[in-house]
């Protein structure tokens, strides 16, 4: 089992939404980045855990545990020109965009926050890409060791 974070901005689409849907479960779609495209597409796999991080927020942070139930697959609004996600260079026989399905696990009992996980940035997090200047990914991997430090970070 592979580890992730995932951000989303809470007013397109939050953890409570994620919870709200029919089986608790939606397309992660949208991403216009070409690595997290690649980590969707060749990377993810059902099984595989998310951390889903509230992004462009006052105090953004992670804010619960999700699942992978689809690996990469096509992501259909890159077709849709009525979508906000449409990509007119985007082709069905060659596909430029790819998404996965996730399901809702649970909130966390408190948001972690990313001055909270800076806060470990030369210890047990130096490496974790969310805490890197200039990263800006949608999507980013997790080892298992940040998983397990970060989840225990909840309860403190």
């Amino acid at each position: 089992m592979a580890y992730w974070l995932m951000k989303s901005e809470p007013d397109a689409f939050g953890i409570d939404d994620l919870q709200a849907r029919e089986g608790q479960t939606e397309p992660w779609d949208g991403v216009r980045n070409y690595q997290a495209r690649n980590m969707m597409r060749d990377q993810m796999r059902p099984g595989d855990q998310a951390f889903f991080y509230h992004s462009n927020v006052k105090e953004p942070g992670i804010v619960g545990l999700m699942e992978i139930i689809r690996s990469g697959y096509p992501d259909p609004t890159a077709f849709d020109p009525d979508s906000k996600y449409f990509d007119p260079k985007s082709d069905p026989d060659n596909p430029r965009w790819y998404l996965v399905d996730v399901r809702y696990l649970r909130h966390l009992e408190r948001t972690i926050t990313l001055a909270e996980l800076k806060q470990y940035a030369d210890g047990p997090l130096q490496d974790l890409p969310l805490i890197r200047r200039g990263n800006r990914l949608s999507i980013m991997p997790v080892t298992a060791a940040q998983w397990s430090f970060i989840l225990n970070l909840e309860g403190v």
